[in-house]
């Protein structure tokens, strides 16, 4: 036999081996395409288990127009004013909060974090030894020549200074996308806005208060009206009378205040969280009872935690502030 054409001649497979082949492919097949799948599941999975700031960059524009940017969500900050640490709670991030400054005592769980300073003067060293990955700072209550050193030490710093009351639910939202918890934080900010929403609903149409904030007696200062409490005022139907003062906390004089005759006072009082000074009364405004506000017994305070922190509490103060309008409201003669 020649040896070419046996070399050249196939052997057909048993039939049982033909049927085999392609089922064995199939199955293959198949199983490769289900461990893709799988895999991809595995991987969907996966990153969501893990934390946000482990997958994306972030960024935000802060109350001093800079634009802070981060290769993932920050996971440990150090907050340098009170209004700050309620926000970083209120947003979620308050098991991130690493050190924070004095009289950040709100929520209660604030009280337990590391202590770098107060608004006057900054532990540097201590702030860098805690390695954070952002800084929070109230833009215009923290020392300027800190915060410049800190920002020269590479660290990020984001500027917190709400004007308006519907800035603190903003500032939320956006301390929310810099901790990866914008959910959460959406969730605060959305319940803030709908809050403040009704107040100024239903006081929109109400009649005017002109109304005296004092913020100290000696020397004697109010605020402007650019100022967040002026915000508040007006959201409740108010008018400060010093709204056209040049500086935010403008120092002024007591014939200033009788020729303008408010028809309200308001000042802080002591909240839970003690202060190392006495704070202003209106002792010294009885002896002039030509003042509108003092011949109605319109002289109203507010805890001094609400209404001098720009965080979520201030809400709270706006409240209580446009329930002691309604009262001085009450107390007019009349007609």
């Amino acid at each position: 036999m020649p040896l070419l054409p046996f070399l050249s001649r196939r052997r057909r497979p048993h039939a049982a081996t033909r049927s085999a082949a392609p089922s064995a492919t199939r199955f293959a097949t198949r199983s490769a395409a289900h461990g893709l799948a799988a895999i991809a599941c595995l991987a969907t999975a996966l990153a969501a288990a893990l934390p946000i700031d482990a997958r994306a960059a972030v960024s935000v524009v802060d109350d001093a127009g800079q634009t802070i940017m981060l290769a993932q969500p920050a996971r440990r900050i150090v907050s340098l004013a009170p209004h700050v640490t309620e926000m970083l709670f209120a947003a979620g991030g308050g098991d991130r909060i690493v050190g924070t400054v004095n009289y950040s005592d709100y929520p209660p769980e604030a009280r337990a974090i590391a202590r770098v300073g107060d608004n006057k003067a900054l532990d540097l060293e201590r702030i860098a030894a805690l390695k954070p990955d952002l800084i929070v700072v109230w833009r215009h209550g923290n020392a300027q020549k800190q915060t410049e050193r800190l920002r020269a030490l590479g660290l990020p710093l984001f500027h917190s200074e709400p004007r308006r009351l519907m800035a603190v639910p903003d500032n939320i939202e956006k301390l929310g996308v810099l901790l990866g918890t914008g959910p959460t934080a959406h969730a605060a900010a959305e319940r803030l806005r709908a809050r403040i929403a009704a107040l100024g609903k239903a006081h929109a149409a109400r009649p005017p208060v002109s109304v005296f904030y004092q913020v100290w007696q000696q020397p004697l200062m109010t605020l402007n009206g650019q100022h967040m409490v002026s915000d508040m005022l007006a959201l409740c139907g108010g008018r400060n009378v010093f709204a056209d003062e040049t500086p935010l906390v403008p120092t002024i004089s007591v014939e200033a205040v009788l020729a303008r005759n408010p028809e309200a006072m308001i000042t802080a009082s002591m909240g839970a969280t003690q202060s190392d000074r006495p704070l202003a009364d209106f002792a010294q405004w009885q002896r002039w009872q030509q003042l509108t506000a003092v011949a109605r017994g319109n002289l109203f305070t507010i805890d001094g935690d609400l209404i001098n922190r720009a965080g979520p509490r201030a809400i709270d103060a706006a409240e209580i502030l446009c329930r002691q309008l309604e009262v001085a409201r009450s107390r007019r003669p009349a007609q």
